[in-house]
């Protein structure tokens, strides 16, 4: 019969062994992220944006929260002049890191493609809000030059 010193020794092999297997997975989960995520940018600067959404479609099938590749999956959508699905990326992140400034610029630019000018400076208005609370002066100089100008016309 087992001690409790060997039933110790059983539970604690246990644990460590369990530890060790996830720590392998999610090594090979960050590895095989992380080299996706660099294919999908090297397509995209090759210009190959069919394959770099598929490759980005691919990074967010195995990491959804990674708002860096959405932003990028509708960059590469809006080269495809695919604008409705690259709004919706844009939204996706505002709606999950409200104060991801970039997100709104894209956002905005996808909407003056899609002729809802309006929108897009609603849209612009909010990230100028960000800008000046994350003192970012020289951004923010930018985002007013474009309202400036989407006003007028």
């Amino acid at each position: 019969m087992f001690d409790t010193f060997q039933l110790s020794s059983v539970f604690a092999v246990v644990a460590v062994l369990s530890s060790l297997a996830l720590l392998g997975y999610f090594s090979w989960k960050t590895l095989r992220t992380s080299n996706l995520f660099q294919k999908g940018i090297t397509l995209y600067q090759q210009e190959n944006y069919k394959s770099a959404e598929a490759t980005f479609r691919q990074v967010i099938a195995i990491n959804s929260t990674n708002d860096v590749v959405r932003l990028l999956l509708g960059d590469t959508l809006m080269q495809q002049g695919k604008v409705e699905e690259a709004t919706q990326q844009f939204q996706d992140v505002i709606n999950r890191a409200p104060k991801k400034v970039d997100a709104y610029l894209r956002l905005s630019n996808a909407l003056m493609r899609l002729e809802k000018k309006e929108s897009a400076i609603a849209t612009l208005e909010q990230a100028r809000d960000l800008l000046q609370a994350q003192r970012q002066a020289q951004k923010l100089e930018e985002v007013n030059r474009v309202l400036e100008k989407l006003k007028k016309s």
